[in-house]
């Protein structure tokens, strides 16, 4: 099979052997290291992949590449495992010529830039191609594919991973390795080397045990954790790597305030920036146990803050497992609308001062909390718009004049915006997805008695991709400020329209 699964008396070296592998992975995500002399290179790759053997080194490199270009095929994805791996092989046995390496990786970089190369397509390739020697391989290295919206694995029935396994274990290794990684190519390596590694484990002692049922009953009890954090932080990672460390805050801010909307910005505030950093510094460490440490700790936290304040977070921290905990507290759907007073707005001045951010910041945490139902995409799409008034008109000659105008352009705009939205994602969370088609059939019947039927279907059918995709709380950001523009950029009637 193409992942030696550690046996129970070999836990301390296959430890071991984790670090060493995320050393070696670390290396190949960033080949930048190349300019600290080729020779370097060389003797790093040897060196993992003497420590690690063949078939490690193997089946790293397969989580390495679907990892790195998770949009490839995995056939695309073979032929560039088979290359790496014979380069190794070849260029790090005793006696091999100190150029061997060299030389094969410029070959590598050469059939890359082939018409019919076999490897990943990438749009970026083309332009890496025009360069020569050291820059074009290091233009190559740094390609990498976005991640794919939402994750397309679905595990098998546990009959069918054993009939996969028994026809052919290597084929099947490598295949779930190449899926799962693509799927979840966002989350940290330690959490992703972790989880397909207990996965493998799991299927060859299961789909050779007597009582293959209950055998895969307790092992998938005892990776439950794992799991849930693989999930957790590819969807936190994702959201990181598209929003950046201050919009991932505000991001989190609202999502907290919508469903403890009696919790104030001093208690909320603190949290959100507390998560941001816990992703700041884990989404790309290859500390074994970064993101599982830090976010229970980090959950901890907003238990002892929030337990208090609201029954249902208090019930999500009963558990002794802080990442169940966790996951329960993300998948807690937005409170009824509080009764609220009406909240104060920033000055002119508070806006532009020096905590002017933050003044934003606070002005949306209040209109996510009277807002239940908001999806993050359309509290993101604000975020965007109220930064940019910000940096456009506390540089103008006339600041208050600026942003006079803005809030008078916002409050004509924004009302049908949130409304429609609301509505939208509050029946689609309530409703059984029938039920909600139905009613929103009806109301599209009412509202355009003029419309034909083609093109009431469209409109429904664009109005159900809207709230299926980006109501939900693992909404993809990047599909869904798109999705924003299209389906409520309509309501605002301005060329300047603020999410257009």
């Amino acid at each position: 099979m193409g992942f030696p699964v550690p046996l129970p008396g070999r836990r301390r070296e296959a430890s071991s052997n984790m670090r060493a592998a995320l050393a070696l992975l670390l290396l190949l995500a960033t080949a930048r290291a190349i300019h600290r002399g080729k020779a370097y290179v060389r003797e790093k790759v040897c060196q993992e992949y003497r420590m690690l053997g063949k078939e490690n080194f193997r089946t790293l490199t397969i989580i390495a590449n679907s990892r790195k270009y998770s949009n490839g095929t995995f056939e695309e994805i073979g032929h560039l495992v088979r290359e790496i791996v014979s380069l190794a092989e070849t260029c790090c046995a005793d006696g091999a010529d100190p150029s061997c390496y060299d030389a094969g990786s410029s070959a590598l970089s050469v059939k890359s830039c082939s018409a019919d190369s076999p490897f990943p397509a990438h749009p970026g390739t083309a332009e890496c191609c025009t360069h020569e020697g050291l820059e074009r391989k290091l233009c190559l290295a740094a390609l990498r594919h976005p991640p794919q919206p939402l994750p397309r694995y679905l595990q098998p029935s546990d009959q069918e991973l054993c009939q996969a396994f028994r026809k052919d274990p290597r084929e099947f290794a490598d295949r779930y390795l190449y899926e799962y990684a693509s799927s979840y190519s966002q989350a940290p390596l330690p959490v992703l080397l972790g989880s397909t590694r207990t996965f493998l484990s799991m299927v060859s002692t299961c789909c050779i045990s007597p009582a293959p049922t209950a055998c895969f009953l307790k092992e998938k009890l005892q990776r439950k954790t794992l799991s849930l954090l693989t999930l957790i932080s590819n969807r936190a990672c994702s959201r990181f790597s598209v929003y950046r460390k201050d919009k991932v805050t505000f991001s989190y801010l609202a999502s907290l305030a919508q469903k403890v909307p009696a919790a104030s910005f001093e208690d909320l505030f603190p949290l959100a920036k507390g998560a941001a950093e816990v992703f700041s510094q884990c989404c790309d460490s290859v500390a074994e146990d970064c993101m599982q440490k830090k976010l229970s700790e980090h959950t901890a936290k907003a238990c002892a803050t929030l337990s208090a304040q609201d029954g249902r977070f208090a019930d999500c921290c009963r558990g002794k497992n802080l990442m169940e905990n966790y996951f329960c507290i993300l998948a807690l759907p937005p409170a009824p609308a509080p009764k609220l007073p009406e909240a104060p707005e920033p000055t002119n001045k508070e806006l532009c001062g020096k905590e002017g951010d933050l003044q934003t910041t606070r002005s949306l945490f209040e209109l996510a909390r009277r807002h239940p139902s908001l999806p993050d995409a359309v509290l993101a799409k604000l975020y965007d718009a109220s930064e940019k008034i910000r940096e456009e008109c506390c540089s103008a000659k006339d600041p208050s004049a600026c942003l006079d105008s803005k809030r008078q352009q916002m409050g004509a705009e924004l009302p049908p915006v949130l409304e429609r939205a609301s509505q939208l994602c509050g029946q689609y969370n309530e409703l059984y997805f029938l039920d909600f088609k139905k009613r929103l059939r009806e109301s599209l019947t009412q509202t355009f008695p003029e419309a034909s039927a083609e093109l009431l279907e469209q409109m429904l059918e664009q109005r159900v991709s809207f709230a299926s995709t980006c109501c939900t709380p693992d909404a993809p950001p990047l599909l869904c400020a798109s999705k924003v523009s299209s389906e409520l950029g309509e309501v605002c009637k301005q060329e300047s329209c603020l999410l257009g």
